[in-house]
């Protein structure tokens, strides 16, 4: 992939950017007649195509309509102080926190008068990395107000698109909410606010919890290029063990491909442990029914928790002990960042962490139910 170009935005796109924003504040309203196109030549100095094509695009999106040999009207006109949003999710629908997510932004109170927009990349086909690429730009042309964006992972180029695609967003001075992890790891910080969980305390608690009940050799699974909110857990996990004086082991810390039996039969037969953290429920799902196949019962040989509390959790074969996030929670809160950032670009760069419940259930071996 090429990098994104750094030059100013095309001329086309300040033409629809400008009209936009006179349509969302009111100064067009509904069924104004828009100025004709040799009008917005002289106004904007531009040229009748690059006119046209910012026209086209108002049309596209809703907030134009043409009428044949009249001229072109405002279709509808947003609320005053009212936003569109673009959501750059690359995850959405693998990644099950992030649809309750976007439902707790949309059910939000705060989003009554404005719009998410759900981007469509073109071509199918193409790789998630392209996908997100098509998104980020389809949202610069569209001159959305601001994008929420959940940085890729789990392959060895994300760093490069992730920043990639905040840079192209910086450089249209479009605010971007994080949403779940960072785009830069740990401990480089970034300049945009983000939206999750404190993922060193879920470690913690979780890694607390099995100590609680007897654990001591305590392993850490996660999949290999995960994101850095994985790193902050496994920071966590280790905290933990420090705290009650445990041995902090490196050979019990594993990132691996939970569904790849000879490895996992390897790390349990040399290493022995009687707990694993697993980063995630999905790390936690893949591995528990790998050490089923190989013979391991749960909780009796290895104890087993996650982090997420995602639907099949509780629907494993042994139902999984998880920490839940609270993403409708988040999905409000990362909206009201968003309006936040809007109304005020100069706020310094926030993390906005929220807590999780401890969800007991039958893979740690305690009693079920819920702590705090």
């Amino acid at each position: 992939m090429g990098k994104p170009s750094l030059k100013r935005l095309p001329k086309y796109q300040e033409v629809y950017g400008e009209l936009s924003r006179e349509i969302r504040s009111g100064r067009l309203g509904k069924g104004q007649r828009v100025p004709s196109e040799a009008e917005l030549v002289r106004r904007f100095g531009a040229s009748r195509i690059t006119v046209g094509r910012a026209m086209r695009d108002l049309q596209s999106n809703g907030l134009v309509e043409r009428r044949a040999g009249s001229g072109t009207y405002v279709k509808a006109s947003m609320p005053a102080g009212a936003y569109s949003f673009g959501l750059l999710i690359p995850d959405l629908g693998e990644t099950e926190i992030f649809e309750p997510i976007c439902q707790g932004m949309m059910a939000s109170p705060l989003a009554q008068k404005h719009a998410l927009i759900w981007g469509s990349p073109n071509g199918g086909g193409s790789s998630k990395h392209d996908r997100a690429w098509q998104l980020c730009r389809q949202y610069i042309d569209r001159r959305v107000s601001g994008v929420f964006f959940a940085p890729l992972e789990l392959a060895a180029e994300t760093d490069d698109i992730n920043t990639r695609i905040a840079a192209a967003l910086d450089e249209a001075r479009i605010p971007i909410v994080l949403l779940d992890r960072t785009v830069q790891a740990y401990p480089r910080r970034g300049h945009h606010d983000l939206v999750g969980i404190d993922n060193r305390r879920a470690g913690y608690m979780v890694t607390d919890h099995l100590i609680g009940l007897g654990c001591r050799r305590i392993g850490f699974v996660a999949m290999p290029n995960a994101a850095a909110t994985v790193d902050a857990r496994e920071a966590g996990y280790r905290e933990a063990l420090y705290r009650s004086d445990l041995a902090i082991d490196r050979a019990l810390v594993h990132r691996l491909d939970p569904e790849d039996a000879a490895t996992v039969r390897s790390v349990i037969t040399t290493h022995r442990p009687d707990a694993i953290v697993c980063a995630n429920d999905r790390t936690a799902g893949a591995l528990m029914q790998t050490l089923l196949r190989l013979g391991y019962r749960i909780p009796a040989d290895v104890r087993l928790v996650g982090i997420d509390d995602v639907r099949f959790a509780s629907l494993l074969p042994v139902p999984l002990t998880t920490l839940r996030q609270p993403t409708r929670q988040i999905g409000d809160a990362a909206l009201s960042a968003m309006l936040d950032r809007v109304a005020r670009k100069n706020l310094p760069p926030r993390d906005i962490l929220l807590d999780c419940e401890l969800i007991v259930r039958e893979s740690c071996g305690g009693a079920s139910g819920r702590s705090s």
